[in-house]
């Protein structure tokens, strides 16, 4: 993917004299990563509102730096080389002591870099896109060994493998599968429980591809399911439709949310519905936008996002339907294909 780096930080620059700082100073991993493309465990990069910067690595990465579009120093303590007097700092990525030890007169703000990358240029959509297709081809490719007796890590490995094959990077995040009544836990971790028949199964998992991660989760049932199994089902089905279409540019990520949870709450299971809506997705699995009751905030163009409501039973068991979609003008598009109707194995 060809990326215009140069770009990216001429609009991180034109957003600080809003902050009244005349730098920044980008201290998360991610964020210099998609301000310089460098992937590191210790960089940093000021961008200064007059749109230069100034990127500084240690030794391991000092080379991969230099070959990049901006300039570049060596330093071990990179915060050090590069602080300047009154610069902004990234508050929810820098420790208290290397504030404290920065010295007096920097600014902290609020995330700023994350707003920028809660949209998705053509070359980050496609690649996102691509990391969706290996999600749903892995799906395809092992549902036929959902079966009874598979143990949940066995069939989070499986998985997994099969993502790798297809050619992720790696899982996007730790698999989830959960079975029978560990599917009322939202983020179970995958045990030596093995499948049964009658059981409810979610699975949750996605491919990373070229460090852009997708996320999609399916309910499934092993064996025609129970009245109540089919009556939260379509509960969640209809709820997640519902997100779904809430989805557009200027929506606001409270209403979304609660164009799904009025779903859940008005068929009486409002408190078994424990999370947000969903969250963005890009270079981390976990990005703004966030939805949920208390977010605030309205979606703009070309945000990739989850919807994702679930409702959970303890001792039953629960479910989870998740998809990847792109908010676009003319309706969301969806970039996890594997259907949402309740599949029977």
């Amino acid at each position: 993917m060809s990326v215009d780096y140069v770009a990216r930080r001429a609009r991180l620059a034109a957003l600080l004299p809003a902050r009244e700082v005349p730098a920044l100073l980008v201290t998360s991993p991610v964020n210099v990563r998609y301000l310089t493309g460098l992937v590191s465990s210790n960089a940093a990069v000021l961008v200064r509102a007059d749109g230069t910067a100034l990127l500084a690595t240690d030794n391991r990465y000092i080379e991969v730096a230099r070959t990049l579009d901006v300039p570049s120093v060596e330093a071990y303590d990179v915060e050090s080389a590069l602080v300047e007097p009154g610069a902004g700092i990234e508050a929810a990525w820098m420790s208290v002591a290397t504030y404290r030890r920065l010295g007096e007169g920097l600014v902290p703000l609020e995330p700023v870099v994350e707003l920028l990358r809660a949209v998705k240029d053509d070359g980050e959509l496609e690649l996102l896109r691509t990391a969706c297709e290996i999600t749903d081809q892995a799906f395809a490719d092992i549902s036929g060994k959902i079966v009874p007796g598979i143990t949940e890590r066995d069939l989070a490995r499986l998985l997994d493998n099969r993502m790798t094959e297809l050619g992720a990077d790696k899982p996007a995040f730790d698999t989830i599968v959960a079975a029978g009544e560990n599917g009322a836990i939202p983020h179970h971790a995958p045990s030596g429980r093995r499948l049964r028949t009658g059981d409810l199964v979610t699975v949750d998992f996605g491919a990373r591809y070229q460090g852009y991660h997708a996320d999609m989760t399916r309910t499934v049932c092993l064996g025609p399911p129970t009245d109540w199994q089919r009556e939260i089902y379509d509960l969640v089905a209809e709820a997640q439709r519902a997100g779904r279409h809430a989805l557009a540019p200027g929506a606001g990520a409270r209403e979304v949310d609660a164009a799904a949870r009025t779903v859940i709450e008005d068929a009486g299971y409002g408190s078994r519905f424990r999370h947000g809506l969903g969250h963005g997705v890009g270079l981390e699995i976990h990005e703004e936008p966030f939805l949920g009751p208390s977010r605030t905030g309205r979606l703009e163009d070309r945000v990739p996002i989850t919807v994702e409501p679930g409702v959970y039973l303890p001792g039953r068991g629960g479910v989870r339907i998740e998809d990847t979609l792109v908010t676009r003008e003319g309706g969301p598009e969806l970039f996890t294909k594997t259907t949402k109707e309740l599949l029977v194995l």
